[in-house]
């Protein structure tokens, strides 16, 4: 079983690793980012995610679907948040389970690198001095771009 969503209210952690219960798994492996209070040696106030939701949505089930194609799994679950977070907040939840816990770390690992890579999800830092920029997902300011199917343009 595997889901992908794009959600505008916090995650519930422990309700979404129920979704990864099977009897045959011997391992659950689980990833949390959260909304930290600084990027680049500068203090961050909150963040805003704003994705292109139909394509999100569909390239982040791909990446479950090639991870349980690729990894031998039982389930794989992935929630991002869009919207306004504050800091502390849990911006992404990734979810693995397997019969050993080797899968389960290398397909979770696999799952977050392949979400950050190929999903348009995008980030905007608002700064402690009233600045806000829009990152990539490596994290490095954007500069001008235009957003895909968006009128987002990160000047």
């Amino acid at each position: 079983m595997s889901a992908f969503a794009l959600i505008g209210r916090p995650i519930d952690a422990a309700a979404e690793r129920r979704h990864l219960d099977h009897p045959a798994a011997g391992a659950c492996v689980t990833f949390e980012g959260w909304v930290r209070d600084h990027n680049e040696g500068r203090p961050v106030l909150r963040l805003d995610y704003q994705a292109y939701a139909a394509l999100a949505e569909r390239e982040g089930e791909a990446i479950l679907s090639d991870a349980c194609a690729r990894f031998p799994i039982r389930a794989a679950r992935c929630l991002h948040r869009v919207g306004r977070l504050e800091i502390g907040d849990l911006a992404v939840w990734v979810g693995v389970s397997a019969d050993h816990r080797g899968a389960a770390f290398d397909a979770c690992r696999w799952i977050i690198d392949e979400i950050k890579r190929r999903v348009p999800i995008w980030k905007n830092e608002h700064y402690a001095d009233g600045e806000s920029g829009w990152l990539h997902p490596d994290g490095s300011a954007a500069g001008a771009v235009q957003f895909p199917g968006s009128t987002l343009s990160a000047s």
